[in-house]
């Protein structure tokens, strides 16, 4: 038995963070933090659909490119915005004063150096190793010149730490949901990161899986942050809100992609790919157009888990491998009605389709358990 005192330990771990009592914080700053870390993480999306379509579309670039120079800016405006809240937070610690609730239960890092919101902690890592990873991207450029594909080294660094950001945001408006804002920024930042994380599994395609990566990724990040968004919400039309949502991204970028790709290339002086055929935006053509479906199944199932009673760590595995069969049926679908060049394939329909099983109840799984997290009391952090 240890026979340190309490005195002791607390002289060692440092004194408690004492946090302000009553909901979160709803000031202008905790509004504002939230709001320009997700305007980063959207900034970082609209800067990579465009990166990608000129690849399709023009060819291979150089590190200093106007798609670039969007990706790099939307990573900076949500790291030094998590770094600003992490000083406020670290300044009413330090003056002895309850520490806000922003962005999740507030945990002490560099040695108690800094007192930093979860939320914003995880989304200023992000940031801080999206601008380092960055280095290694422009090292490779200098190393091997162009670059046309997605799953090089440092390519998948950056894609992981732009996802580490994005679920960062999704973190911080889930500590504010007791708010309106809060609840908002949720359909707004969940959207955001269903678009952008298949395309951290293209480089699992080095693995030669049975489908492609980005579609395996679709089946499962689609319905589990679908999942995880609905039960933040906690309400009624929810997961409606956040498929619709996820329509409007889709819709913007599927305009904006081909005509930025186009309009740069002819102002920097660059043809188009010989042979270009009329085919879906690269990015915003993966995206789950039926996601709206699969959002009307949780609605209903979390229905009946309300109204009748069912258990609803067992509801939610149900609308898990309900969303990954009903986002892996209908994607061949997708494919099919928006390019003239493919044709409906059943044995695709039914691979995917099985696949989303399993998927989908891993996504279940991993919905459940990220919800949660997410939802669990803050707590006074030593």
């Amino acid at each position: 038995m240890s026979t340190e005192t309490s005195s002791a330990r607390q002289k060692r771990a440092g004194p408690d963070i004492e946090v302000s009592g009553g909901g979160s914080d709803d000031s202008v700053a905790a509004r504002a933090g939230a709001w320009v870390v997700v305007l980063g993480t959207a900034v970082t999306l609209v800067g990579l659909s465009w990166d990608i379509q000129w690849h399709n579309d023009v060819g291979p670039d150089t590190f200093f490119t106007l798609p670039h120079l969007l990706l790099y800016s939307g990573s900076g405006i949500s790291g030094f915005a998590s770094l600003a809240m992490v000083l406020i937070t670290t300044a009413a610690q330090r003056a002895g004063r309850p520490v806000p609730r922003l962005g999740g239960a507030p945990v002490r890092v560099f040695g108690g150096a800094l007192t930093a919101p979860l939320g914003y902690m995880v989304a200023g890592a992000g940031g801080a190793l999206f601008l380092l990873y960055g280095l290694l991207d422009l090292q490779w450029h200098s190393i091997y010149g162009f670059d046309a594909v997605l799953d090089t080294p440092s390519h998948v660094a950056l894609f992981l730490s732009i996802t580490t950001t994005m679920i960062g945001s999704i973190m911080v408006f889930a500590a504010h949901r007791d708010h309106r804002w809060g609840r908002l920024g949720i359909v707004v930042a969940v959207p955001i990161l269903i678009a952008f994380a298949p395309v951290t599994c293209k480089g699992l395609d080095n693995l030669d899986p049975p489908v492609d990566a980005m579609i395996l990724g679709l089946v499962l990040f689609g319905p589990m942050l679908l999942i995880v968004g609905a039960a933040l919400l906690a309400r009624p039309g929810g997961a409606v809100a956040i498929a619709v949502a996820m329509g409007i991204v889709q819709a913007a970028l599927w305009w904006f992609s081909p005509w930025a790709a186009h309009v740069y290339a002819d102002a920097v002086g660059l043809p188009l790919r010989d042979g270009l055929v009329q085919r879906p935006p690269s990015l915003p053509g993966i995206m789950p157009m039926f996601l709206i479906v699969a959002a009307v199944a949780v609605e209903v199932l979390f229905w009946l888990a309300r109204s009748r009673g069912f258990r609803p760590e067992r509801m939610i595995l149900v609308a898990g491998v309900v969303t990954g069969v009903i986002v892996g049926a209908t994607f061949p679908l997708q494919m099919t009605l928006t390019n003239a060049m493919s044709s409906l394939d059943f044995g695709m329909i039914a691979k995917v389709t099985i696949i989303g099983i399993p998927l989908g109840l891993l996504a279940g799984y991993l919905g459940g358990r990220c919800t949660a997290m997410l939802t669990a009391p803050v707590r006074e952090v030593v």
